[in-house]
């Protein structure tokens, strides 16, 4: 086997790619005794950067509410560049969907808790992802929406 043919997976970076907190109903809102209600929508994302080179994105988006009103909202993502080549396309979708985001996600776990923290409210401790049974589920779903709908029988 070649160099040109030996597989490739090595990390360049990663960076918290941008984040944002908004308290729209301070101070009022931190004088409620009411528990919040939180709620947490992760999405993953990947793309080529140049020959070889990939960005893979994981997103959080944390908000908190009492009745309606919000609590906060905390915008993160966290960005890895990674070097990845000489793999079958099916490898490679593989690899960008499972192990780049497991890569990247400690990272993004750890800013959004900090970011809340800092924001003076107690930490909100991400969850661990299982990424694998993530990827395998959307494409379940990419599977299922490929498939032609049955046709209408007339009579």
């Amino acid at each position: 086997m070649s160099d040109q043919e030996v597989p490739v997976f090595q990390i360049q970076r990663v960076y918290l790619k941008g984040a944002s907190l908004e308290q729209p109903n301070s101070p009022a809102i931190l004088l409620e005794q009411e528990s919040p209600t939180v709620d947490i929508q992760l999405g993953v994302n990947a793309g080529p950067v140049a020959d070889g080179i990939f960005e893979v994105t994981v997103t959080a988006t944390v908000q908190t509410k009492i009745k309606e009103k919000t609590v906060f909202l905390v915008e993160a993502t966290q960005a890895g560049i990674f070097e990845i080549r000489n793999l079958p396309p099916e490898q490679m979708s593989q690899v960008m969907g499972i192990a780049c985001p497991q890569i990247v996600y400690p990272y993004l776990r750890g800013n959004v808790a900090d970011l809340i923290q800092r924001g003076g409210f107690p930490p909100v401790h991400l969850a661990e992802i299982n990424f694998q049974a993530m990827y395998e589920q959307q494409q379940q779903q990419q599977a299922a929406a490929a498939e032609p709908a049955p046709a209408a029988v007339t009579q």
